[in-house]
């Protein structure tokens, strides 16, 4: 019997069959993730239930007692969706009739699979934002001390990927610490919209129950609840659109870094190497240490970038209420949760492991990164900038531009002699303290 089944007549001819799979799709799969989510959210329900006196104290004894042992299987990664049960819904319900009988058959009043699935999808990514998280505070870390470590490590800048002016390791470390402190702000925005209870909106509607939704607000550690049932049906796709905008400013960074890896790793540039046991080689070229763990992390972050774009097309154009468009969105966003947080892990390894070459701007094809050095050194000298810019313009032309490649004193904010990562890790830390 399915939840939503209304005969006891389980005969089934074979285009029933073919459109019970089609319908089911790939549930049995995803829906393993929210075993967890599933199981709490009941636990809560079931003690609303009870303080509004629809279940008695035994009955709820015996529904936790039940809920406890399920979710025991859970953590222990014996939990599974037999065949024939169509989601997770479903097999929580069955397991716990088969343990506790009739009390397994009471636990659904007051709710439907549209807000069970809507609370569980929420508290799973509540969950997995608070993860990646972490993994995203463990790779900002290690950016900010590569970055202090290699402060006065020179590197060549590049504007239209032309040489122009001298950078730092510490600067290229640094930019993207601070662009993964931009990137929480996204995260925040996605953890907060998850974090409201759609409990008790049952498929959109309400219930004529006298539910108490400020209950397993607190139950279920909300910050606060989706108030107008509609509006929390409506949530549906909106929670993953928005999660997934949150990924994909991770990933923006995490592809752009990985860019500038592949190529700083090229002969050509040899600004940085890895071991060997973190590179690949070829079956014909015994010289090789390809970049592929940074390619794949540009591959599948660039994928996760297009993630807003599914989910948009997916669920756009629906009207308000329920429609089963929704239940495709769990093949999409988890994913690339799952693929988030492995780049994220990566990463880490690979940052562990990084050298740097250091004195590359002692090499005299980089010479003309220093002009800007030399106009300013003349301005400073009392020149107007016009005239300076057309001194060393001249010389360059010439090919009588020298330099003694020293750095100017970089004084300002965010410049190579004042890169500023105490105020980055100081917001860093400012914002992870509001993912509560």
């Amino acid at each position: 019997m399915k939840l939503w089944q209304n005969t006891t007549d389980t005969i089934k001819t074979s285009i029933e069959e073919m459109v019970e799979q089609f319908t089911i799709g790939q549930d049995a799969i995803w829906d393993l993730y929210l075993a967890e989510a599933d199981i709490k959210g009941s636990l809560a329900h079931t003690s609303m239930l009870h303080e509004i006196g629809l279940l008695t104290t035994e009955e709820l004894k015996e529904a936790h007692d039940g809920l406890e042992t399920i979710l025991k299987t859970v953590y222990d990664k014996t939990f599974i969706i037999e065949e024939g049960v169509e989601d997770v819904h479903s097999q929580v319900e069955l397991l716990l009739t088969q343990m506790k009988g009739e009390v397994g058959k009471k636990i659904h009043a007051g709710r439907s699979r549209n807000d069970q699935s809507l609370l569980d999808i929420k508290l799973f990514i509540k969950s997995e934002l608070k993860q990646i998280v972490e993994k995203t505070e463990k790779v900002f870390d290690s950016l900010i001390d590569l970055s202090e470590k290699h402060k006065n490590d020179l590197l060549p800048g590049y504007t239209h990927f032309q040489l122009a002016m001298p950078s730092s390791f510490g600067l290229w470390f640094g930019a993207y610490a601070e662009s993964l402190c931009d990137d929480l702000e996204l995260i925040l925005a996605a953890y907060h919209m998850a974090n409201k209870n759609p409990l008790g909106s049952g498929a959109g509607y309400g219930s004529s129950f006298p539910l108490n939704r400020n209950f397993t607000t607190l139950l279920l550690n909300f910050e606060s609840m989706n108030h107008n049932v509609v509006y929390a049906q409506m949530t549906r796709g909106k929670i993953e659109k928005v999660t997934a905008m949150a990924l994909s400013g991770i990933a923006a960074t995490l592809t752009k870094f990985s860019m500038d890896v592949c190529l700083y790793m090229n002969q050509n540039f040899g600004f940085i190497t890895f071991p060997k046991e973190l590179t690949t080689g070829s079956s014909i070229m015994p010289h090789k240490k390809n970049p592929d763990i940074f390619e794949l992390i540009r591959a599948k972050c660039n994928r996760i970038q297009a993630l807003p774009n599914e989910l948009t097309l997916l669920t756009n154009n629906l009207p308000s209420g329920y429609h089963r468009d929704m239940q495709l969105t769990k093949e999409c966003l988890f994913p690339a949760i799952i693929s988030l947080k492995e780049c994220l892990d990566i990463l880490e390894v690979m940052l562990e492991n990084i050298s740097i070459k250091e004195n590359i701007l002692s090499d005299e094809k980089y010479l003309n990164l220093f002009t800007v050095e030399a106009v300013n050194e003349l301005v400073l000298s009392g020149i107007p900038f016009r005239e300076a810019y057309k001194i060393v313009s001249k010389q360059v032309e010439e090919n009588q531009f020298a330099y003694n490649s020293k750095i100017l004193n970089h004084t300002h904010e965010g410049s190579i002699g004042n890169l500023q990562n105490d105020k980055i890790k100081e917001e860093f830390i400012q914002k992870r303290k509001k993912l509560v």
